[in-house]
């Protein structure tokens, strides 16, 4: 029998059942091995919010903190959300993660020199 994909849209392998879960968006029971799990990072204040923080603050440089949470969607949620897309029949067989796009903090050149004082 033909088969669509490699693990039947699971990472199973070997168990015999898997707990569900509830996907974040319409409430479907979907297997947790199926769902389509992505972290989620934003920062607890928003950028205007944070400006006007900055502005009131004693301190010269105070990191805001994030918020780390984890989304679960079933499949028909992911690929309405554009979460996933659907892929070709060849495409399918790609198994590499999708290039990731971070941005890249640039280190200073130069060393910072020091200024003598004449005495």
């Amino acid at each position: 029998m033909t088969v669509k994909r490699r693990n039947h849209g699971r990472s199973k392998k070997g168990r015999g059942h898997v707990k569900l879960i509830r996907c974040d968006n319409c409430f479907q029971a979907c297997p947790k091995d199926k769902a389509i799990k992505r972290f989620n990072v934003r920062n607890m204040i928003e950028a205007a919010a944070k400006r006007d923080m900055a502005e009131a603050s004693v301190y010269e440089s105070y990191d805001v903190p994030k918020v780390y949470y984890k989304l679960q969607h079933c499949v028909g949620c992911a690929i309405h959300g554009r979460i996933v897309r659907v892929r070709s029949r060849v495409n399918r067989r790609n198994r590499a993660p999708p290039p990731r796009f971070r941005q890249e903090f640039k280190k200073p050149t130069g060393a910072p020199t020091a200024v003598k004082a004449s005495a």
